[in-house]
């Protein structure tokens, strides 16, 4: 049985399956990707719930796994050379279980790191913009007179859904029929987007033809509908 005594996270949050790995994470756009992944691989864990509202991301243990404060992190205690290992930032973790995996990854060099330099696309501009439309939009930004933040951060949603729009032309997922970890690190955020932070009008979003379509198509996956819902909220 392994032991995650070394990791001050596994006191507040206790693994009741050590030999699973464990997640601990949110259902954000940013802590899908993990779960999605997790559903889709078929990888055993066990997940851990962490109130943002009580600012649980803040407490000593959580920081212990992630200085940055930010959900999703895991622990895997079957990591490289069998010893466990504590992982944070999405982008890194779904590198490593693709890796571990052997799944949704091209393992040709250049469709390789094609891939991944567009789950840094998503790392880099996607999750940051439509982050920042939606606390404009959305929440405590709209309480700011000045509206010219929210502007920038529409025109340049609208500047990367149409990066995605003439990416996804003529392909069915981001990487042309493969399914890969390009896709599911984006899916929570374009959903979000026009979803949860209802910003669908604002970017234009029912003007493009290509990206709801591979919305659709990713949202009707099995482990992408499991995944949007872990962990279950409290």
């Amino acid at each position: 049985m392994p032991d995650l005594r070394a990791f001050p996270i596994t006191k507040r949050w206790p693994a009741a399956h050590p030999e699973r790995l464990q997640l601990y994470s949110a259902p954000t756009p940013n802590g899908v990707k993990v779960s999605i992944m997790l559903e889709e691989t078929g990888l055993p864990y066990e997940a851990h719930a962490i109130d943002l509202g009580a600012n649980e991301t803040w407490t000593p243990e959580f920081l212990s796994l992630n200085p940055n404060g930010k959900i999703p992190a895991i622990i895997d205690p079957d990591g490289p050379g069998g010893a466990p290992l504590g992982l944070f930032e999405s982008g890194a973790i779904l590198l490593y279980l693709a890796e571990k995996t052997g799944r949704l990854l091209p393992q040709h060099p250049a469709r390789r790191w094609e891939t991944i330099q567009w789950v840094f696309f998503q790392m880099a501009a996607i999750g940051p913009m439509f982050g920042q439309v939606g606390y404009f939009h959305k929440f405590a930004g709209r309480e700011i007179a000045d509206k010219r933040p929210l502007e920038r951060y529409v025109h340049e949603s609208r500047r990367l859904l149409g990066v995605l729009e003439t990416r996804l032309e003529g392909r069915a997922w981001i990487m042309g029929e493969d399914y890969t970890i390009a896709d599911i690190s984006m899916l929570g955020w374009v959903r979000n987007l026009i979803g949860f932070y209802g910003a669908g009008d604002l970017v234009g979003f029912d003007g493009l033809k290509h990206v709801p379509a591979w919305l659709e198509r990713g949202l009707a996956r099995p482990a992408v509908q499991r995944g949007l819902e872990i962990p279950r909220r409290s």
